[in-house]
């Protein structure tokens, strides 16, 4: 079960799944974070993956699909902090490239 916490900050909103994002959570968990982008129309949203354990097709996927609704809403999305295996999955499929983690949530939201 994946636990999705939300942290309105100044300068951006931070979501951290707990857990593992997958087939079964990727649904609901692209769902939050598109609630989260409208609410704030737009802004920089940082996905802090420091306590996702894994993340599968479907999970990059949810968070491919958040970064085009952010961005066509005037903001960006940001990952921050991966997990090895998250970071791994992210080397292998070259989204790295397109999602350009950052080693932290503060480095993620200054960017």
């Amino acid at each position: 079960m994946l636990q999705v916490d939300i942290d309105p900050r100044a300068d951006g909103t931070v979501v951290t799944p707990r857990g593992r994002l997958t087939m079964v959570s990727a649904k609901s968990f692209r769902e939050t974070v598109t609630a989260e982008i409208t609410r704030g129309k737009g802004g920089i949203v940082v996905v802090d993956l420091s306590q996702t354990e894994f993340v599968d097709s479907s999970g990059l996927g949810a968070l491919v699909a958040c970064l085009k609704t952010a961005r066509q809403a005037g903001g960006d999305l940001r990952l921050a902090a991966p997990s090895e295996q998250v970071t791994m999955v992210l080397g292998l499929t070259n989204l790295d490239r397109v999602l350009r983690p950052r080693p932290s949530v503060d480095e993620a939201l200054r960017d």
